[in-house]
């Protein structure tokens, strides 16, 4: 007997989805080390050394027990950015959430957009989701305007630590284009 991959391969007009193989990994430490993207994904910026640890642990924790899909993001055969849908971390959100990120050199070209739909489609079809959120940092205009496009709506608002502000968005299954 046969179960589906935790992550499995996606496919969209331009990108591909596919888990993460270990030659992979100087190109996820190069995206999360550029400060223009790192700096969006979780509490921001990391040292490379943190960053390798947790290329490593996509395969001896995440991949291992099955956690929730990863995957290595690709636009013409070459790395272009990581991707996730993962149950919140957040204490104040009840639920999964997408997690994207493209290379500078993928910027630009409509990718941010295909790959959330990507990603949100997956959470309401194949994981059978009604809602599937995001959460982004109020500056990270670009990101606002994807979630947007999508037909995301804002919800909550969450004052950081850092006095940064954290905004909240939600796609509905209901909502959603068949």
């Amino acid at each position: 007997m046969t179960s589906e991959p935790v992550s499995p391969e996606l496919r969209s007009e331009r990108l591909v989805l596919s888990a993460y193989v270990a030659s992979d990994e100087s190109d996820f430490v190069a995206l999360f080390q550029d400060e223009a993207v790192g700096r969006w994904f979780g509490d921001g910026m990391r040292s490379a050394e943190a960053d390798r640890a947790l290329f490593a642990r996509l395969f001896g924790i995440v991949y291992a027990e099955a956690r929730f899909p990863v995957w290595a993001v690709r636009h013409e055969g070459r790395y272009a950015g990581h991707a996730e849908i993962k149950p919140s971390p957040e204490p104040w959100l009840d639920g999964h959430e997408i997690v994207y990120g493209l290379s500078r050199s993928s910027w630009g070209l409509g990718l941010g957009t295909e790959l959330a739909r990507l990603l949100t489609d997956h959470g309401h079809r194949a994981l059978g989701l009604t809602e599937v959120h995001a959460t982004v940092d109020a500056l990270n205009t670009p990101s606002i305007a994807v979630l947007k496009r999508l037909g995301f709506t804002q919800g909550r608002e969450v004052r950081e630590d850092d006095g940064s502000t954290t905004l909240q968005f939600t796609s509905r299954a209901a909502d959603w284009p068949t």
